[in-house]
């Protein structure tokens, strides 16, 4: 397995929000997080990307294997697109290669030289998508990855999905679009719904704020 959970409980502004969530991720694999909206998907996400601590619980995952991305696009507006992709195949050593072809599978290429800051909300999403391309990593969990895109780019986004499944990568994924992916599960959160009024340490996660939300980690 990529990635087996066990029994996680994961918690929000000191209080628990999930618990005892339990699953497995082979490779080749996806599964699509459902629930009311508040229930606690981001905060599943971020706690199984290493950006806060579990509550309670087991992650297992191959060390540097994950890599996510937020309801944020991620990029730097100062830099061109080809300059935000080359500044994260440096930091995850994936080379040139790998920015030519992130570019060129989210249709970035006649953009490369264009600033972040004046492309458009759908051009930016895909900026961020293509980031996970030049990750190298073979766990995404991806947080509404469809959000601003049209039709065309999320068609465009689900083929680099199911060729990143191919290439033996799995997805943990947020969203309440269908992807085209009929092997996907489905994971209903609502059962792991904890109630209110359950704490958590207090100052939990208080310290984990969104300076690393846009990254990948683990």
């Amino acid at each position: 397995m990529l990635l087996t959970v066990r029994d996680l409980a994961v918690s929000r502004g000191g209080l628990i929000a999930l618990s005892k969530v339990s699953f497995a991720l082979a490779p080749g694999r996806t599964l699509v997080l459902r629930g009311a909206n508040g229930i606690g998907k981001t905060t599943l996400l971020r706690t199984i990307a290493g950006l806060q601590p579990a509550a309670a619980g087991q992650i297992e995952a191959a060390s540097e294997s994950i890599a996510y991305a937020s309801h944020a696009d991620g990029v730097k507006l100062a830099l061109s697109v080809s300059a935000n992709l080359s500044f994260w195949s440096a930091i995850f050593g994936t080379g040139k290669a790998a920015t030519a072809e992130a570019m060129q599978r989210m249709n970035l290429t006649s953009l490369a030289d264009r600033p972040a800051a004046r492309l458009s909300a759908g051009q930016k999403r895909r900026l961020g998508l293509a980031r996970m391309l030049v990750t190298g990593r073979p766990v995404w969990l991806l947080d509404e990855p469809t959000v601003s895109l049209d039709q065309e780019s999320v068609a465009l986004f689900a083929d680099v999905l199911r060729d990143h499944l191919g290439a033996g990568g799995a997805a943990l994924i947020a969203t309440h679009i269908d992807l085209g992916l009929p092997e996907a599960a489905i994971l209903d959160l609502t059962p792991y719904r904890t109630a209110p009024h359950q704490m958590a340490t207090p100052g939990f996660d208080d310290a984990f704020g969104d300076a690393f939300s846009d990254g990948a980690s683990r």
